[in-house]
């Protein structure tokens, strides 16, 4: 029997930014999908912080909608956690699009507000995770263009009934590119989870020595890509 064939879990996150030690979720989205069944649990977050036009703009939540309509984040991030650690108490694969960034800022966010981070809820490294964004890369690596998940949902004729960056469609669209990936390289429905998350650590830091060295080379500045994945360990400047 394939993993396919079981349930799944996706994830997914509209925050205010990009800095995985700094910025907020504002709205956040878990899909469970077995078979033909999906179940869909979002989030509106008040994040405490102004949210930047910029990150309005994108994701269509202001300051004003999050203050008047979200929850305080203790109680939500509480909730988001524990249900994606049942996921993976239950060997319940979590899918996410770039996850290192949202499993971080996840954690991050934990930290911030005094509750358990993923792996201290589940007592280990938090495993199994699918990122159609690694496998992606590591099966068509010399394949041209940019890899953002409307790029991806192009590349493999996936198609949504919304816009996306709002994290409930962003989370569909992740979970069909995955099946998509799958039916396009059948070798990834029939691994063994446990393989296919290792084959995604050693890909994606194989990915980020080459995109680094390759950022030497072009003289650009600033840290570059992380090698760990699917968490990252941010040193955090929590204000």
């Amino acid at each position: 029997m394939s993993w396919t064939d079981g349930p799944v879990v996706g994830f997914d996150t509209e925050t205010t930014g990009v800095d995985v030690g700094v910025d907020r979720i504002v709205t956040a989205a878990l899909v469970r999908r077995e078979g033909t069944a999906t179940s869909v649990t979002t989030w509106l977050i008040d994040p405490g912080v102004p949210i930047p036009e910029g990150a309005a703009q994108i994701h269509g939540i202001t300051t004003e909608h999050a203050r008047s309509h979200g929850r305080p984040p203790e109680a939500a991030l509480d909730e988001i956690a524990s249900q994606l650690a049942d996921a993976l108490r239950h060997d319940e694969p979590v899918v996410a699009y770039n996850a290192c960034y949202d499993l971080s800022l996840l954690d991050a966010e934990l930290t911030r507000h005094g509750l358990p981070t993923l792996p201290e809820r589940i007592g280990r490294e938090v495993r199994v995770v699918l990122d159609p964004l690694v496998l992606d890369r590591h099966l068509d690596r010399y394949r041209r263009g940019k890899r953002k998940l409307v790029d991806l949902c192009g590349h493999y004729a996936v198609t949504s009934q919304a816009a996306l960056h709002s994290a409930d469609v962003d989370v569909l669209a992740t979970l069909d590119v995955l099946a998509a990936i799958t039916r396009a390289f059948p070798r990834v429905g029939t691994m063994a989870l446990d393989e296919l998350h290792d084959l995604q650590v050693a890909a994606h830091r194989a990915w980020a020595q080459g995109f680094n060295a390759w950022r030497v080379e072009q003289g650009l500045e600033g840290p570059g890509a992380d090698l760990l994945w699917p968490v990252r360990l941010p040193e955090p400047t929590f204000a």
